[in-house]
């Protein structure tokens, strides 16, 4: 009788946590590839960033995608890092041989990328927050066409920036006289129960659409109820956001203009500098510290040689992707878009 080989669970979720773990790597050097084209190609004023924002977030299921290839992994990631983090042997400056010894490099690896895990794990939960929620720009349709509206600090620069740009900036005057305007145009509120009638008209639920010959006079009144429609659409999402004192409103003609405005809103700001640029450290260390461990993991690079060689490699992307990030949060605004 042939002997029944079991893995052990903990061996799978290992190599899980490990091959989700890879996954993120390539994610994070696509995502600050993006982030750096704010900043990068001097006076460009984040053209490539607008142009690579604006392909993913046309990608048909785009909600999907996120919540697959990029929520799943990072939590199953993250959960399997804080169990591990709680499990792991601490390693000390000295040891009485009892513990590992914090002499060698590896040492020092190792207790760095459980620190960084920490800094990860609290960076990544307000990442998400601040720029898939609080700050994730408002889509309001406008007839056939859309405008994304985000909520940003005034400064000098926007004054000329709007203009290059092409988006608008509305403070709260702005937005009281964009109400006033719609309101004088309260009796055409009729037009929309008006559309609504004829739309009904035009379809019987036991033989389906009405047929009917092309009326001209129908054509004006449905196009003018729904671009008043769409005017009282965009009039209260402007009035929903509360503005304070040195805040406006930014409407872009498309999302990656938008979210250009928020990142650079974001960076022109100390604190987010000081907040991000450890961010950005702690990432591409634990990255590529745990891209040299997956390679000695499974097995791709065994002789020391290889091994020492493969810290190179990975030290030397480290660093690309670093100049990466870091070029978005000390470029966007205070070498690319200023003013």
């Amino acid at each position: 009788m042939s002997a029944t080989i079991t893995v052990p669970r903990a061996f799978i979720w290992r190599r899980i946590h490990s091959l989700f773990g890879l996954w993120i790597v390539l994610f994070l050097m696509e995502h600050l590839l993006t982030n750096s084209q704010a900043a990068l190609w001097l006076g460009d004023n984040g053209k490539g960033f607008v142009d690579l924002v604006n392909a993913l977030h046309n990608l048909p299921y785009l909600q999907v995608i996120e919540v697959t290839l990029i929520g799943v992994p990072l939590l199953v990631h993250a959960v399997l890092g804080v169990k591990y983090l709680f499990t792991a042997k601490s390693i000390e400056a000295s040891s009485d041989g009892s513990k590992p010894a914090l002499r060698y490099g590896r040492n020092r690896a190792y207790s760095w990328q459980r620190i960084t895990s920490w800094i990860l794990l609290i960076g990544l939960i307000g990442h998400v927050a601040k720029f898939r929620f609080l700050e994730y720009p408002e889509e309001v349709s406008m007839g056939k066409n859309a405008v994304y509206i985000v909520k940003i600090h005034m400064d000098n620069g926007l004054y000329t920036l709007s203009q290059r740009l092409g988006f608008t900036v509305y403070d709260q005057n702005a937005v009281n006289m964009e109400r006033a305007a719609l309101d004088s145009r309260s009796s055409e509120s009729a037009l929309v129960g008006l559309s609504k009638n004829l739309q009904a008209q035009s379809y019987d639920f036991k033989s389906g659409p009405v047929p009917e010959p092309y009326d001209n006079q129908k054509a004006i009144i449905l196009s003018a109820a729904q671009q008043y429609a769409s005017q009282v659409g965009f009039v209260s999402a402007l009035e929903k956001i509360k503005l304070k004192t040195g805040e406006c409103i930014a409407v872009a003609p498309d999302f990656g203009m938008a979210t250009l405005l928020s990142v650079r809103d974001t960076f022109k700001q100390p604190i987010y500098i000081g907040l991000y640029t450890i961010f950005v450290l702690a990432a591409c260390f634990h990255a590529f510290n745990g891209f040299w461990t997956f390679l000695i993991t499974w097995g791709w690079v065994l002789k020391m040689s290889a091994q020492r060689a493969w810290v190179s490699v990975s030290v030397a992307l480290m660093l690309i992707v670093l100049f990466l990030g870091l070029a978005a949060i000390w470029g966007t605004y205070w070498a690319n878009l200023r003013y």
